[in-house]
């Protein structure tokens, strides 16, 4: 992942040392993330439905089992991300291809800003006044650059199409 700004061992560092912090309960962190999620964009709520059922709330989708095994599963993307902060390109094709499923069951790539902003929000909430800053920066552009291998996903049209 060539982000054009790629991290500084400082950035890395204060990733690293920041998500020990939050990967201990991953469930738990991930409920804080899709919450916020959901407040600031309830429109989201649709794309998840298991067996054709859509929910009513999103707390009765926060409290679906199927639902949290997909917290489990994004927890663990960033969880990969974390642990590849070296080598981020060897994610790549992994990245590139959740990017065509999210694609596939209807995401849109501009919704991704508003999962990137929860993150934050979910890292402030977990850290407090721990989360400062340059720690912010340094997570922001690790996300991007997840994102910005997703979206590849997306757009696999043949160009001039």
């Amino acid at each position: 992942l060539e982000s054009g700004m790629p991290l500084s061992g400082v950035q890395r560092a204060l990733i690293r040392e920041s998500w020990q912090r939050v990967s201990g309960s991953p469930v738990q962190h991930g409920l804080v993330l899709f919450t916020r999620l959901f407040d600031l964009d309830p429109d989201l709520l649709p794309l998840f439905q298991y067996n054709c059922k859509q929910f009513s709330s999103p707390q009765e989708c926060l409290s679906a089992p199927e639902f949290l095994d997909h917290i489990r599963k994004v927890m663990l993307v960033i969880d990969a991300a974390v642990s590849h902060l070296e080598n981020l390109s060897s994610l790549e094709e992994y990245l590139y291809n959740l990017g065509k499923k999210h694609q596939a069951v209807g995401v849109k790539v501009e919704s991704f800003s508003t999962v990137g902003e929860s993150l934050l929000y979910m890292l402030e909430k977990c850290l407090g006044t721990a989360f400062s800053p340059d720690m912010q920066e340094a997570w922001s552009r690790l996300y991007s650059a997840v994102v910005k291998a997703m979206r590849r996903g997306w757009d696999t049209l043949p160009e001039g199409d």
